[in-house]
C-alpha cells in the first residue's frame, strides 16, 4: 500500500482528494512552488491522517496545526518549500531531523531512495512510525534520539533537512553531508528564524537565506539544550 491508497477505504476519500488538490493549486502553486515531483507528493500524501483526529477537518488549511507533545505540524507551503530546498532526487539518501507526526516523513519517502529521521520525543516517534507502518511506506528508518548529532552510521547524506529551529546550523550535520549536498534548517532566536541551506563543496560551505519563518526549538548538544518555552 501506499501512502495514496490510505485512505481507499475511507467514506471522505473523495472530499479529502478534493481538499489536498485546492491545498496544492491554492496555496502552493500560486505562492511559487514549482518543483513537480514536489507538488505530486503533496497531491498524494494524505495529510489529515497525520494530524489529530480532533483537527482533521482543518488539515488542509494554511497554517501549522499543533501535535502531541507541545510540537506542531507545519504549514503545508512550509513543508514543500522545504523539500524543494532539499533538491531531493529518486534514489537518495536523506536524514530528516524532527520526525513530528510523520507527515513530511512520508513525503521524503516518496522523493527520496531511502530516509532516516530521528525523533526526540518517545511519543511522537513511536506515533509516527505506527502511522508509516500502517501505510506501507517501507523506505524510512525511524529512531529516537538527539537529532543535531546527526546519524554518523548512515552518511553520508544527499539531504539534511531539520524540522526544528537551532541557533546555528549544527556541526554534525554539516560533516555528514556528501559533497554537493544541502542541509536545510531554520535558524535564529526562539522567536523568529530565517530558512537557510547550506550546500557542501568539499570542505567549504555555502550558505544562502531564503526568508523568515518560525518553528519549534530544536533540543539537543548542540542547539537549544532544554526546551525553553516550558520556563
Amino acid at each position: 500500500m501506499t501512502p495514496a491508497d490510505a485512505s481507499v477505504h475511507d467514506p471522505d476519500a473523495e472530499r479529502w482528494a478534493i481538499e489536498r488538490m485546492a491545498m496544492v493549486d491554492e496555496q502552493l502553486v500560486a505562492r511559487g512552488i514549482c518543483d513537480a515531483r514536489v507538488l505530486a507528493a503533496m497531491r498524494e500524501v494524505p495529510r489529515h491522517l497525520f494530524v489529530e483526529r480532533g483537527l482533521r477537518d482543518r488539515a488542509y488549511g494554511d497554517y501549522a496545526l499543533p501535535a502531541a507533545e507541545g510540537q506542531t505540524i507545519s504549514q503545508p507551503w512550509i513543508v514543500a518549500r522545504m523539500l524543494e530546498l532539499g533538491r531531493l532526487q529518486p534514489g537518495s539518501r536523506v536524514l530528516e531531523i524532527g520526525t513530528g507526526t510523520g507527515y513530511q516523513t512520508a513525503l521524503l519517502a516518496r522523493l527520496a531512495g531511502h530516509v532516516y529521521t530521528i525523533e526526540r520525543l518517545e511519543g511522537l516517534c513511536r506515533g509516527a512510525g505506527e502511522r508509516l507502518v500502517a501505510m506501507g511506506v517501507t523506505n524510512v528508518t525511524l529512531r529516537q534520539g538527539d537529532g543535531t548529532r546527526g546519524w554518523q552510521e548512515f552518511a553520508p547524506y544527499a539531504t539534511v533537512l531539520a524540522a526544528a529551529a537551532a541557533p546555528h546550523a549544527p556541526r554534525a550535520l554539516l560533516e555528514q553531508l556528501e559533497d554537493g549536498g544541502v542541509l536545510v534548517v531554520p535558524v535564529g532566536s526562539l522567536y523568529s528564524q530565517r530558512l537557510e541551506t547550506w550546500r557542501r563543496d568539499g570542505s567549504r560551505f555555502h550558505t544562502e537565506r531564503h526568508g523568515d519563518c518560525r518553528f519549534v526549538p530544536l533540543i539537543g548538544d548542540d542547539a537549544w539544550h532544554e526546551n525553553p518555552h516550558r520556563h
